[in-house]
């Protein structure tokens, strides 16, 4: 007999956690000035919790490099501060990638719009041959 599945996993559960232990630790604790407005869209932890990629976006695209930099070079602190709030055995390796999925979204909703203005256009061009 199968078993009913519970909600979410725990490693969804673990997921969310340090997404938001991270945004809470990125706001307050992390003091690099390279580091500005990053918000974390999702965290992906493998099953065996070793390892964690985290998808952030910046709102400033062009300090996007520096703060892929300063991420890594703070991932040991980010970590150990990490280990000390979660309740799980081992603390995951960090690894940061920058989420395209908004600028994506973004430049999708750009070009929907753009083909719905030209449909939206009235056309006028009188019919030859229907003179009433």
């Amino acid at each position: 007999m199968a078993r009913a599945k519970k909600g979410f996993s725990r490693a969804d559960r673990i997921s969310e956690q340090i997404q938001r232990e991270l945004a809470e630790l990125l706001r307050k604790g992390l003091k690099d000035p390279r580091a500005g407005w990053i918000t974390i869209t999702s965290v992906e932890v493998t099953r065996d919790y070793s390892h964690a990629k985290i998808y952030y976006t910046v709102m400033d695209d062009k300090t996007r490099e520096v703060t892929q930099e300063a991420l890594e070079h703070a991932a040991g602190y980010l970590r150990s501060e990490l280990g000390r709030a979660l309740q799980i055995f081992t603390t995951p390796q960090l690894h940061f990638v920058y989420d395209e999925s908004i600028e994506r979204g973004m430049h999708m909703t750009r070009l929907i719009n753009q083909v719905s203005e030209e449909y939206a256009e009235p056309k006028t061009e009188p019919e030859e041959g229907n003179e009433a």
